[in-house]
């Protein structure tokens, strides 16, 4: 069962790879919490196939985390808009890069 999303996972591994390189985490971190949460729904999601006595518990977590997934793809999105990434490449703006390189050079 497929998770709406937003983000499709490469481009997740695109922002995380950008903001570590640059070093502004922040986006990273909710990337990589995406990762997770989608990680646990397509877990949950097997043991309800295989289980067939789960009483409502892989369930109401796919439940939870779909909303979750939902919120943080928003945050991560709004998080992006308000650093200035270039949306369609996924690029940190230069100002954050400049920010980086000022930091190493001290």
């Amino acid at each position: 069962m497929d998770m709406p999303t937003v983000f499709d996972n490469s481009q997740l591994a695109r922002i995380i790879e950008e903001a570590m390189i640059f070093q502004c985490v922040c986006p990273a971190q909710v990337a990589q919490h995406i990762f997770g949460l989608r990680e646990l729904y397509r877990y949950q999601y097997g043991c309800s196939i295989t289980r067939s006595e789960d009483f409502g518990v892989h369930t109401r977590i796919m439940e939870s985390v779909l909303r979750t997934h939902v919120e943080m793809e928003q945050c991560l999105s709004d998080v992006l808009v308000a650093e200035g990434w270039d949306i369609a490449t996924l690029t940190m703006p230069e100002g954050l890069r400049q920010l980086r390189d000022d930091l190493l050079a001290e």
